[in-house]
Formats: C-alpha cells, sequence, structure tokens
C-alpha cells in the first residue's frame, strides 16, 4: 500500500497491537493511516516509529514490513516493563515515507512533542548504525502545449514532449557539475497519447538530494532552471508542484547509537563504519524528527546482497529466514536499547547535550 493509503497494513500492525494489550489509537493526529499506543505513565519518554508504506510496482522493496514489525514487537516487549523501568513508551504508526513525508505531517501535528528519543531501524543489505542521509526534494513538473495532426499539421501544435526531452537533458547536463552529494533522478509520468497528435500535456517526476536543507534550495533553484528551459525552447507553460515535506539529514545520536550498537554485538551482529557506505547515501524523513529530539535510525542487514533497496529481488529477501530474524533482532535490540538508558541517567543526560550541541563537524562533513 502506497503513502498514505496503507488502510490494512496499519489495521493488521493495530491488531497485532491490540492482541498484546495496548491501548491503540487509530488515525492518530489527523494523519488516516497514523496510530498511536503509549505504556507507562512517568520517566523518560521513548517513540518508537513504525513505518510500513510500500514502493509502487515492487511493493516492500524498501523493506517498511521489517521497520514496522520489528517497532511493534519493541513496543509489545517494553509495555510490559514499562512501569517498572520507570519510563513512557509510545509507538507511533508514521505513513508515507517514501513520499510526502508522513513524519513531518505528524511532527506539526504534535505528535513528538515532549518526547526524549525516538528510534526505528531500517533493513539493508549491510549493517551500519550511523547511515549517511542526504536532505531531500520531491518535484512534479507539467507542461502545457497546443495539440495538433502530428502529420498534416504539426506548425500548429506545441509540443509538451520536447519541452520535458528538453528539460530532461538540460537536467542530466546539470549533473556534471554538482556536489559529489548532490543527487537529481526523475522519470516521465507522461509523454503524450498517441504518436500522431502532438503532445498537449506532457509530466515528470523529479527527487533532488543534498548535503543539507541549504545546499538543497540552491540545488532546487538550479534545477527549475532547466525546467524553464525545456518551456523557453517549446513554448510550452511550465507548471511545477513540489510535493510533500522536504527532508532533512538525520542527526544520529552517539550516546544512543552506541548502546544499540553493544546490543547488535550481543545479538552476534557487526556493524560496518559509516564511511565504508558513504556513497550510498538516501534520504528519510526521519532526519526531520532528529533535528527535535535524539533519534536513531540504523540500517539492520537482511543478507540481500547482491539485492540491495528498490529492488524487486530486495523485497524477496525481506520474507525470508534472514528478515525473519531482522525483526526479531530489531526488535530486541530496540527494546535493549530502552531498558539501557531507563537504568542510566548519566546516559540520558549525554544524550541531551549531545543533541544540545548539535551536530559534531566530523557528523556532517559528507563525501570530503
Amino acid at each position: 500500500e502506497l503513502a498514505y493509503e496503507e488502510v490494512r497494513s496499519a489495521e493488521l500492525l493495530c491488531e497485532l497491537l491490540e492482541g498484546n494489550g495496548m491501548t491503540v489509537e487509530r488515525s492518530a493526529h489527523g494523519l488516516k493511516t497514523a496510530f498511536r499506543a503509549t505504556a507507562g505513565t512517568s520517566g523518560p519518554h521513548v517513540i518508537i516509529c513504525a513505518e510500513y508504506d510500500a514502493l509502487p510496482e515492487i511493493g516492500h522493496a524498501c523493506g517498511h514490513n521489517i521497520i514496522g514489525t520489528a517497532s511493534i514487537g519493541a513496543a509489545i516487549a517494553l509495555s510490559e516493563l514499562a512501569g517498572d523501568l520507570g519510563v513512557r513508551v509510545t509507538i507511533l504508526g508514521t505513513p508515507a515515507e517514501e513520499s510526502g513525508g508522513g513524519k513531518i505531517d505528524l511532527l506539526k501535528a504534535g505528535a513528538f512533542d515532549g518526547a526524549d528519543l525516538a528510534m526505528m531501524v531500517h533493513p539493508a543489505p549491510l549493517e551500519v548504525v550511523d547511515f549517511p542521509t542526504l536532505a531531500w526534494a520531491d518535484v512534479k513538473i507539467n507542461y502545457h502545449g497546443r495539440e495538433s495532426h502530428a502529420s498534416a499539421f504539426p506548425q500548429r501544435g506545441l509540443n509538451a514532449l520536447d519541452a520535458v526531452v528538453s528539460s530532461y537533458q538540460a537536467v542530466a547536463q546539470l549533473r556534471q557539475h554538482i556536489a559529489q552529494s548532490e543527487r537529481i533522478h526523475g522519470i516521465i509520468t507522461h509523454g503524450g497519447d498517441a504518436p500522431n497528435i502532438v503532445p498537449k500535456l506532457c509530466s515528470a517526476r523529479y527527487f533532488i538530494r543534498a548535503a543539507n536543507l541549504d545546499d538543497l534550495d540552491v540545488l532546487k533553484s538550479r534545477v527549475l532552471k532547466c525546467f524553464e528551459a525545456g518551456a523557453v525552447g517549446s513554448g510550452c507553460e511550465l507548471e511545477v508542484h513540489w510535493v510533500g515535506n522536504n527532508y532533512d539529514v538525520v542527526m544520529m545520536n552517539p550516546t544512543v547509537g552506541a548502546l544499540y550498537e553493544n546490543n547488535l554485538q550481543t545479538l552476534g551482529r557487526t556493524a560496518i563504519p559509516r564511511a565504508v557506505v558513504e556513497r550510498a547515501a538516501g534520504s528519510t524523513d526521519m532526519g526531520n524528527v532528529s533535528q527535535v529530539l535524539p533519534a536513531i535510525h540504523p540500517m539492520i542487514s537482511i543478507d540481500s546482497m547482491p539485492a540491495v533497496n528498490h529492488q524487486a529481488d530486495f523485497a524477496a529477501a525481506t520474507v525470508q529466514p534472514a528478515g525473519d530474524k531482522a525483526i526479531a533482532d530489531a526488535a530486541t535490540a530496540m527494546a535493549w536499547t530502552v531498558i539501557d538508558l531507563a537504568a542510566d541517567d548519566a546516559a540520558i543526560e549525554r544524550m541531551k547535550q549531545e543533541f544540545e550541541a548539535g551536530p559534531q563537524p566530523s557528523d556532517a562533513a559528507l563525501f570530503n
């Protein structure tokens, strides 16, 4: 189920929570497919984020089926301990990570207000605690031309497909002259209706990424000029729609990340350093959460190589035994990490101090 449409997925997870004794609020914070359940009444407040949206055509090729289930597992385990630990634990169902940014909607709606920590675990082909991320924007463009008979009266048409192709080529040329930390990728979503009709309306969609939101704004303006060039050259009218929310980079909390990694090792897993996968950066709306409160967003391996995220073979790998093990291990590691924090007031204080200090130069120096 795609972004904001995860009706059955959200309901399955809600039923699992209720079957284990938790009281669930559906359509939480005004989002139809968001949900919320809390255990404990006082102490540090931890929010565990569950994702469950899929990708068009290739389904759970990013592994959100594993994310949602692992988060539910951690929440159920901690719900039985929250009172004894002296913590509050909230499981928050967060729709639309692949497009739109449900966590940002939830931030704006106050879902994270007063929380001390947010966490989730994402599947990947490799084990990485501090996975590099990029700021991200989503844009749809339409070119409006004029239809005509493509053979008899081509001079009376304005070809919207020419506008799309020209802009696509301009973006391709721009790619040669952007920073190593920047990405632009797009598709033509509508290229016309018949070869003998000059296309009147053609459309494309692009994702734009950069090392931070400031750089993203600059790159967005450069990409917009490529779109404008397509309109000028073809005589068509350009329509631009920026979709959803801009995603920020993840600011990984060192103290919580170290506790999580120790728990991984106890489970027999070994993470590789961030620098090894530096060029494999992705984007997530968890980045925006991490700018507001301490957070972690590690990657857990499902041993899928050579299949990687956003491939159909990766989706198939998520339902193999290694995917099942990743669910159990991620749930356990998150639960243990919360228990570690609950038992260590000094660690909680370090976590808060690190967040207040903001990203350190070594954290922000992606692709140096």
